[in-house]
């Protein structure tokens, strides 16, 4: 059965225009059995069944190819990964990446550790703590060409978490389920230096699974009074 799943997840990744090699394919195989071992005794993904995870989290994640040429990017920052969605995978078929994984809880971000060590990621980090910390200037503001991320937020707030990480010229990519969120972050995206260039809607290969990539350039810094002070974000959203 597992081999048959293979089989589905190489035809998944033939459909996004990326190859991997034996090794790869075998760093994924070993990050999920890591993955599943270390739910049993931690909340990281209700998603835990072999061919799910493959889709759902790893196809998923990688689907960013559709809206971003990979190759011609550096440095990226995933914001509040959680389990390591979609940086870890990304990593692993992009490995010339160079991958910062921030996360707010100090156990994930010891499991996240344990992934890149045991799978010899290199040009990897996973960072514990919260996005506005580290956006301050002087740590690691407007550093990155792109900065990613599936955490579950409105656009609005998630855009004043990441778009302080990009440089100018560089993108901050949202992954989403729906698309209803666009309209209403306009505002907060303009005053935090950015511009939606792009809203790419689609379902996950051989699936009925809709996603949404919402695309926004950096244009202009943000301006120094953001990210603001912990959780204001997401109570008082732009």
């Amino acid at each position: 059965m597992k081999s048959e799943q293979l089989s589905q997840f190489e035809k998944d990744l033939e459909e996004l225009s990326i190859t991997l090699s034996s090794e790869q394919i075998d760093q994924f195989l070993r990050y999920y059995e890591m993955l599943v071992e270390k739910n049993k005794v931690m909340n990281l993904t209700a998603i835990t069944e072999f061919d799910e995870v493959l889709k759902k989290h790893f196809i998923d994640s990688l689907s960013l190819v559709k809206v971003c040429d990979l190759k011609k990017v550096v440095s990226v920052i995933d914001v509040g990964t959680g389990a390591g969605f979609p940086g870890i995978p990304l990593k692993i078929a992009f490995p010339d990446l160079r991958v910062t994984l921030l996360d707010s809880l100090q156990k994930r971000v010891g499991f996240l550790q344990e992934i890149l060590d045991v799978l010899s990621l290199d040009k990897a980090e996973a960072i514990h703590g919260r996005a506005e910390d580290f956006a301050k200037p002087g740590l690691m503001r407007e550093s990155f060409d792109l900065c990613v991320s599936r955490a579950v937020a409105n656009l609005s707030t998630l855009s004043e978490y990441c778009l302080p990480y990009v440089k100018i010229g560089g993108y901050f990519i949202s992954y989403k389920a729906d698309d209803a969120e666009v309209e209403q972050a306009e505002h907060a995206v303009t005053v935090l230096g950015g511009n939606l260039k792009e809203q790419k809607s689609f379902t996950l290969p051989f699936s009925d699974i809709n996603r949404n990539l919402i695309v926004i350039e950096k244009c202009r810094p943000t301006p120094k009074q953001y990210p603001r002070k912990a959780g204001t974000a997401s109570k008082k959203p732009l």
